[in-house]
Order: structure tokens, then C-alpha cells, then sequence
């Protein structure tokens, strides 16, 4: 059963055209989706709105184009999708947005308002309660009844995704209320006042006590530095303590990579876990110090911890610290300012007393500058002892390839695992990775979103053959909407980490094996210029198909290995 869609007549205003004069209203100019017949009333909106509409083949990519679209603006991306399996189809992308605290505002239709509250009354697409499957997923819920409430929750929800952290939030608008006629005027004006997420000046009064006062100070900065923008507050307050950065995967470009405090991004690497431990006050910002950014849980500080986290229940989730409940950005400028005020530290300290060492009780290097160096020194020649010659090459080649301005979008496959800690993006948010929740199939369809964004610039997304086939649909998106994406696709039969995992583990890999297509014709079918080339080739052939305009695949048939991990022993 389902609502009757009307004849086509005069148009008279309806919940659709709310939502889409809403959105418009709060700023909104692109929309991702893909249409279902519940919610039809809102999709027939977009022809009378001035909103841009891109349009995607699988509900999950669209939602994966969203989050790289909103990480790209730094604001929200509105998805629309219908009801039941298209609702539900958008959960992993959603999962991704919210461990990368990218604005994702979902709206999703459901059965008419007779057949909502777990009635079972039989209609097309009807759960017993939709917005159940997201509540543990998004930030908030949010459900229009009536067209009036229409306006009101669009707004809400925008605020919930745009206050700190920012988040993917779930709003879901009955069929029969999107169809039917809107009592309402046109939407002019909406406001909205994302809540400002502020320190508390006494705790940035204790942190810059502590960082001032120590000898050893490092700092571990996350992903929550740059969806908050507060690269240039970091990079002030390094150099105010002259402290050692490292970033953690998700805060790729939150520091400049070259820069002399740069410790990069080697956390799954005992050299750097043991820096990090030996610091007499070490400053983690935008991060909750969750499995990847604590090598596997092996961390261990030996000094205090200052966390500032924006994500209340990530706040002294993994090690006790002085907890700083705010947002990166505003937390940082208080520190800089309230640590500028302090008395200069002595320029002699940090040379007496050694930057972190091997292990406590070990003199350094004599200055934190030398420290870094050393380090990098030592995770170069661990790398160079394992025989990777063909995977340094490999990223090097991508590196060499990619224009300093360019983003790259990075599917969960061993070239990717690689970049999360070796590769410089050379600008801030400019490299989005599927590390937060870890879900296939993320590269392509982001790197889409992220063209969108910035038509402008090229894109790279880089996927395995295994999370390749999770996207192969959007080559058709990519094509239609002529986006200038390129995407490498490392090919080596199977799922690569999966089978390197148990082959280790048990001796034998299973269920890793693939048969796949031939990427070079299946593109091609789709009206995509593809190319098949071989590490020697693949700096040229990746930077012509970057250069060239449109969508363009580079296929890499290559069966990479990783480092070895230096968490098992610890």
C-alpha cells in the first residue's frame, strides 16, 4: 500500500517543496541522493529550486559522496533517499560520517503517517521503527509530522550537524506529509546558531601550566584539528613550545609535513609510540586516542595527558588526563594567547634536558628539532630493512603525480594504509580516507563528492579491486555529471590486507580470492578513458589521466605488501 502520486496539474505547494525551500533558506546549494517513490514529493521540489542535485546510484555512495563533500566545505551536505531499503542503505556511509565528524544532513521519507508507529499495517518499504536503526549511528533524530514542523526540523537538524563535533544527523518526513498541500508560505529565512563548544578558561589556564612548565612537551593532533580549522592555532602553538606534532591518520594535514617539529604520521610504529610515551606533558587535540592512534592500544604515556576533544564520550575514554571539553580551533587559540602572555620559557631547557629518548632515563638528542629527525631517521631505516621497494615506489609515483592542490579520497586497501603514514597531502584537508569506521568502498564515490565541491581541482580516489567492485555503479555518475575524478585502482586479485591478515594468523588465507572484471573495458563501457599500467609507468600515466579533463581510470595491476606491525610484541 502506498499514497497515490497525483496527476500531473497545476503545481500547489507541498511538504517537498518546504524541504527544499528550507535548505535553500539555510544556505544549502547542492544536494546527493537517489529517489524512491516515498519520497518523490520532495525530489519533483528540486525541478522548482534553485538547489544543484547530484544523483548517485547506490544509496551508501551517495551518502559516502555527502561526507567527502561536507569534510571539503567544512559545512553540510543534505542527502535525500526514501524509505526502508534506501534509508537502510545509507548506514555505513552515515557510521563513516560520524567517526570523521563530517555534516552529513540525511532526509529520508517514510510511510504515510498511518501506517508509523509499529502498526505493521503492511505498507511498501514499512519498518516497525525506521529511525531506531539510526539513533545509535547519527548525532540526533529528527521527524516532521506535519508540513508546518517541516521548516523547523530542517533547521534543527542543520544546527545538530554544524555544532562541535560536527556529525551526520537523521531527519525522516512521511510520504503523505511531503505530497500533500502546504498551508505555509514560501521559506525566506532560516536561523540557526550551531552551539560554540568554548573552553573552560580555567582548564586552558592548568594546560598551558603544564606545557609551559614541561621539559619534554610533544603534541598528538587529530582529526577533530581539521574539521575545526585550527591548523594555523597548532602551528602557533608548536612553535610558541617548540614541541614536537605528530598526526594521527584522520589529522593528515592538520601540520606541515616538512616542518622541522613534523614527526608525521607513523603511529603504527614503536619508535613513535615510545616518543610520544616519554613525554613529560603530552597535548592530544581532536583525537580520543582510539586503536589506530595509540598503535593497537600498545600506548602507555609515562607523563601527563592534556585531551582536548569536542566528542564528550571520547574524553578520557582510553587515558586519564586533564580533560578539556571544547572545540580544536577554540582551544587552541585560547592556549596560544594565554601561553603568548607567559613568561618566555628558558631557551636553554629544552637543551639541558633532552627531547624524549629511546625510553625514560635516556638523554635525546639536544634539541626537539634534532629529536624529530632522529626519529624519522629511525622509522626510515625499520622501513628499509623490510625489502618494500615496490610499495615506497608505488606512493611515491601517486605523490609525484598528484598536484600539490589536488584531494585524494582513499578506499580501505594496502596502498591506503600505506598513506595514512607516509604520504604528504601538501595542503590541509586534502586526503579523506574510510579510516574512522573502516567500511569499503568509500575512495570512488568521495572522491566524486569532493569534485563536486571543488569542480576546479582534480580528485584521486584510490580503491583495491575488492572495494572497487563496491563502486563500479558511480563510473556511470562520474560520466554523467563529468567529473574531473581520477581513480587508481590497485588490482591484485583479492582483498589484499584480508589475505596478508590470515596468512599470518592462520597460515593460509580464505575467502579473500576474487574473481574480477577487466576495469580497463568495464570503464570503458561506461565512457570512461582507462589505461592499464605498471609501476615504471604509473607516474606518467597517473599524472595525464589527473591533467586530461573529465573522469579517467588508471588501472595498477600490482600485489603489494605492508610493513610489519611493531604492536605485536609491546
Amino acid at each position: 500500500m502506498s499514497t497515490t502520486i497525483p496527476t500531473p496539474t497545476q503545481h500547489r505547494r507541498n511538504g517537498g517543496d518546504l524541504v527544499v525551500e528550507s535548505l535553500a533558506a539555510l544556505g544549502a546549494g547542492t544536494v546527493f541522493g537517489l529517489p524512491g517513490q516515498h519520497a518523490l514529493g520532495v525530489f519533483d521540489a528540486l525541478r522548482r529550486s534553485t538547489l544543484r542535485y547530484v544523483g548517485l546510484r547506490v544509496e551508501n555512495n551517495a551518502g559516502f559522496a555527502a561526507d567527502a563533500y561536507a569534510r571539503t566545505t567544512h559545512g553540510v551536505a543534505p542527502l535525500l533517499v526514501s524509505t526502508g531499503p534506501g534509508a537502510l542503505m545509507t548506514l555505513a556511509a552515515l557510521q563513516e560520517a560520524a567517526a570523521g565528524s563530517a555534516a552529513v544532513l540525511a532526509i529520508g521519507s517514510q510511510v504515510p503517517l498511518a501506517g508509523m508507529g509499529g502498526g505493521r499495517h503492511g505498507y511498501l518499504h514499512e519498518l516497525t521503527d525506521q529511525s531506531a536503526s539510526f539513533r545509535g549511528v547519527v548525532k540526533s533524530v529528527h521527524t516532521a509530522r506535519t508540513a508546518s514542523q517541516i521548516p523547523s526540523a530542517v533547521a534543527a537538524a542543520w544546527e545538530s550537524a554544524l555544532s562541535a563535533p560536527h556529525g551526520p544527523v537523521w531527519l525522516e518526513i512521511p510520504q503523505d506529509v511531503l505530497l500533500a498541500e502546504a498551508d505555509v508560505p514560501p521559506v525566506s529565512e532560516l536561523a540557526v546558531r550551531p552551539k560554540a563548544l568554548l573552553p573552560r578558561p580555567e582548564l586552558i589556564a592548568a594546560a598551558a601550566t603544564r606545557l609551559t612548565e614541561a621539559r619534554r612537551p610533544v603534541i598528538l593532533a587529530g582529526g577533530g584539528v581539521v574539521r575545526a580549522g585550527a591548523e594555523a592555532e597548532l602551528l602557533a602553538l608548536a612553535e610558541q613550545l617548540r614541541a614536537p606534532v605528530a598526526t594521527t591518520f584522520g589529522g593528515k594535514g592538520a601540520f606541515p609535513w616538512e616542518h622541522p617539529l613534523s614527526l608525521q604520521s607513523w603511529l603504527e610504529d614503536r619508535y613513535t609510540t615510545t616518543f610520544l610515551e616519554d613525554a613529560d606533558t603530552l597535548l592530544v587535540v581532536g583525537s580520543g586516542l582510539g586503536e589506530l592512534s595509540s598503535n593497537y592500544h600498545t600506548f602507555r604515556p609515562l607523563g601527563r595527558v592534556v585531551q582536548i576533544e569536542a566528542d564528550l564520550g571520547k574524553l578520557e575514554s582510553n587515558h586519564a588526563a586533564l580533560g578539556i571539553h571544547a572545540d580544536a580551533r577554540a582551544a587552541l587559540a585560547a592556549l596560544v594567547k594565554e601561553v603568548g602572555e607567559r613568561e618566555p620559557r628558558d631557551a636553554g631547557r629544552a637543551e639541558d634536558a633532552g627531547a624524549p629518548g629511546p625510553r625514560a632515563g635516556a638523554v635525546g638528542p639536544p634539541t626537539p628539532e634534532a629529536a624529530v629527525s632522529d626519529l624519522l631517521a629511525r622509522v626510515r631505516d625499520r622501513i628499509a630493512g623490510q625489502h618494500l621497494d615496490l610499495e615506497q615506489q608505488v606512493l611515491a609515483s601517486v605523490r609525484d603525480a598528484l598536484p600539490d592542490g589536488a584531494v585524494s579520497c582513499w578506499d580501505m586497501t594496502i596502498l591506503a594504509y600505506w598513506a595514512w603514514s607516509a604520504f604528504d597531502p601538501r595542503r590541509t584537508n586534502a586526503l579523506h580516507s574510510a579510516q574512522g569506521a573502516g567500511g569499503l568502498g568509500y575512495g570512488f564515490p568521495a572522491a566524486l563528492g569532493a569534485a563536486v565541491a571543488d569542480p576546479a581541482r582534480p580528485v584521486l580516489a584510490v580503491s583495491g579491486d575488492g572495494g572497487a567492485m563496491y563502486s563500479i555503479a558511480e563510473l556511470a555518475t562520474a560520466r554523467q555529471y563529468d567529473l574531473p575524478v581520477t581513480w587508481l585502482i590497485v588490482d591484485d586479485g583479492g582483498y589484499g590486507i584480508l589475505r596478508e591478515y590470515m596468512t599470518d594468523a592462520f597460515g593460509a588465507p580464505t575467502a579473500t580470492e576474487l574473481t574480477r572484471p577487466d576495469f580497463v573495458a568495464l570503464a570503458e563501457s561506461f565512457g570512461v578513458p582507462a589505461v592499464r599500467t605498471a609501476p615504471d609507468r604509473l607516474r606518467t600515466d597517473l599524472a595525464a589521466a589527473l591533467a586530461a579533463p573529465g573522469p579517467s581510470v588508471v588501472v595498477l595491476p600490482a600485489h603489494l605488501r605492508m610493513f610489519a606491525p611493531t604492536h605485536l610484541d609491546s
